[in-house]
């Protein structure tokens, strides 16, 4: 992990360099396909959300959730990702809310720059690396 500043135009930009954003979200998914079938599975994706906290990390709770809860909302990010609700994440439907997350992301960053954590080799240290590059070559 490590701290850097950044703001919505960072994240923004990224994204719309399909080359590299898509580049970035593949090698993701690849990571993820454990069984490399070429599709996430809901349990695949559950390691992932587990491995990230994600209900601790973003709704602020501080005490173990129970195994119900926690099934209830990893049920629900995976409908997200799962776009034709056939039981399994494609690496389009994977792209595609991805792109959609990160631009959310872009647009609560706003445009005054912000510091903050980002995970080394996560979709955000890749935005700003890529922004870093593009500053040093102008």
């Amino acid at each position: 992990m490590s701290v850097e500043i950044l703001d919505g135009r960072t994240v923004q930009s990224f994204v719309e360099d399909e080359g590299a954003f898509n580049s970035c979200v593949d090698a993701r998914f690849a990571a993820l396909d454990a069984d490399r079938d070429g599709r996430l599975s809901y349990a695949e994706m559950a390691r992932e959300l587990a491995a990230l906290r994600v209900r601790e990390a973003h709704f602020g709770a501080d005490a173990p959730a129970p195994a119900a809860e926690l099934a209830q909302l990893y049920g629900a990010l995976f409908a997200r990702f799962d776009r034709d609700g056939d039981g399994a994440v494609g690496p389009d439907e994977f792209r595609a809310e991805m792109r959609e997350v990160m631009l959310a992301v872009a647009s609560g960053l706003g445009v005054l720059p912000v510091q903050m954590v980002v995970e080394e080799g996560g979709l955000l240290r890749r935005a700003v690396d890529r922004e870093l590059a593009a500053t040093m070559a102008a």
